[in-house]
């Protein structure tokens, strides 16, 4: 049985803890300070090595390496 999830259920405030840790590239601003949600890895995936998302009409892979590591190829 496969689980349903919905934006409303992936989508939370970033904690403080969490943003402070996050470390933007070349000068971007963490999701904390931008307002934008975060979703933690681990929701998405549910223990799967991989999932499809959905977007805007295309199917997307998001894949989580054996170094920890996330890849999205269309």
């Amino acid at each position: 049985m496969q689980a349903t999830l919905t934006a409303a259920s992936l989508l939370r405030p970033l904690s403080a803890d969490k943003a402070a840790s996050q470390v933007g590239h070349e000068g971007a601003a963490p999701f904390a300070e931008t307002g934008a949600a975060a979703v933690d890895s681990s929701a998405l995936l549910q223990g799967q090595k991989a999932v499809a998302i959905s977007h805007n009409g295309s199917v997307y892979r998001l894949q989580a390496t054996k170094l920890g590591k996330l890849i999205l190829t269309k």
